[in-house]
């Protein structure tokens, strides 16, 4: 093969993007040869010379493509992976990879069956130069050891209409979370790619507080790592004007990232050594201040799907692996079944229990929702860093 066949399924936002960087050829050695929407209109796609379909997975098993792009809501990344899957299709599936760990769980089992695939997850946040500096210095052990962090991402307002603008959006049956399922899967997916898993979560959700919804759109989650560091993650889809301000501290300085500046400030000594060895109480470590360059590059969706491609046709190793996307979603859950069942939460999350806690709250919802048709809006502003 020296040329890979995609498919696109889910003509929404997100599906059309995607579209419109593969027809503009800003990714080598691909060729976008078929779409799915059950609802979407389909006659403009045919035009082009695509071959059009209703049901994503009669696009998955028609032989027109050799890998599929997964754009539809989130319920259904699950079914049509692993459909994808069984029918020797490569997948790059959007954020997040499930609803749930336990759905997630089974995408990745049907992919291990078939591990000659490739499977990736939609997390082009690991192609930001910003982040990616911050992981080079942190790998590099320039920062020491883990002692805490903080990320204030409360930018990501919605407005009431946004919500209204489909069916699925906003509800447990439809969507399967808020805020931390659809807008925070980036950035939970980044602060555990450069600081790992936490062991332990206590989350603080706010079910509807600033929408008629029936999710939660404010959020803090306090998290423990096992090395004794701990870290606060504070969003909301409510607060204006928001803050996006992350830091990292480690025993030997302080990352910070605010402003679209990137900031090391670095002790001379490790903070440890420093405290043992000062003959004087009120003595801190010499900081040298420095501004970390970085480009200013925007949303890197083309980026990871060229890195997709050349897995497919190279070998590449992958960027964002498809099992990665997990622990978003672990991170997600986990938050929000702390904060559901008001207790402390071990990691790794029981899958099972969050997914019957689901599960209970579509069976118990009363919820009713008005739906708002909404045109001509530029959802890429909605991309944040």
């Amino acid at each position: 093969m020296d040329k890979a066949r995609l498919g696109i399924i889910g003509l929404g936002n997100i599906g059309k993007y995607h579209a419109g960087y593969l027809e503009a050829g800003k990714v080598t050695r691909c060729e976008l040869t078929a779409v799915a929407d059950a609802f979407a209109p389909l006659e403009a796609w045919a035009a082009k010379g695509l071959k059009t379909f209703k049901d994503g997975g009669e696009l998955i098993r028609s032989g027109a493509i050799d890998a599929v792009i997964i754009a539809t809501p989130h319920y259904q990344h699950t079914t049509l992976g692993v459909a994808a899957f069984e029918a020797g299709v490569h997948a790059m599936v959007e954020k997040p990879i499930s609803v749930h760990k336990a759905d997630a769980e089974r995408l990745i089992a049907a992919h291990q069956q078939r591990p000659d695939l490739v499977f990736g997850a939609m997390f082009q946040l690991r192609t930001e130069p910003r982040y990616m500096r911050m992981k080079r210095l942190i790998d590099a052990g320039e920062l020491g050891d883990l002692v805490r962090l903080s990320w204030i991402n409360t930018d990501w307002f919605r407005t009431e209409i946004y919500y209204a603008s489909g069916g699925w959006r906003a509800t447990w049956k439809g969507e399967g979370g808020g805020v931390l399922l659809n807008q925070c899967p980036h950035n939970l997916d980044i602060l555990q790619w450069l600081c790992g898993m936490p062991a332990r979560v206590r989350g603080f959700c706010q079910i509807g507080r600033y929408h008629h919804i029936e999710v939660e759109d404010n959020v803090t989650a306090y998290l423990e790592w096992a090395g004794g560091a701990t870290g606060v993650f504070i969003t909301s889809t409510g607060e204006a004007p928001g803050t996006n301000r992350f830091e990292i501290c480690g025993t030997r300085g302080k990352l910070l990232l605010e402003d679209n500046r990137l900031t090391f400030i670095r002790n001379e000594t490790d903070m440890r050594t420093f405290s043992r060895e000062s003959k004087v109480g009120f003595a801190r470590p010499e900081v040298w201040k420095v501004e970390i360059p970085f480009e200013d590059a925007p949303a890197q969706h083309a980026t990871l799907m060229q890195n997709f491609v050349d897995a497919i046709l190279d070998g590449t190793p992958l960027v964002a692996p498809g099992a990665e996307g997990m622990n978003s979603i672990e991170l997600a859950n986990s938050a929000l079944y702390s904060s559901l069942t008001n207790q402390t939460i071990d990691l790794p999350l029981d899958g099972a229990a969050y997914e019957q806690k689901l599960q209970q709250l579509i069976a118990d919802s009363k919820f009713e929702k008005q739906v708002v048709e909404v045109k001509g809006e530029d959802f890429t502003k909605s991309f944040v860093r």
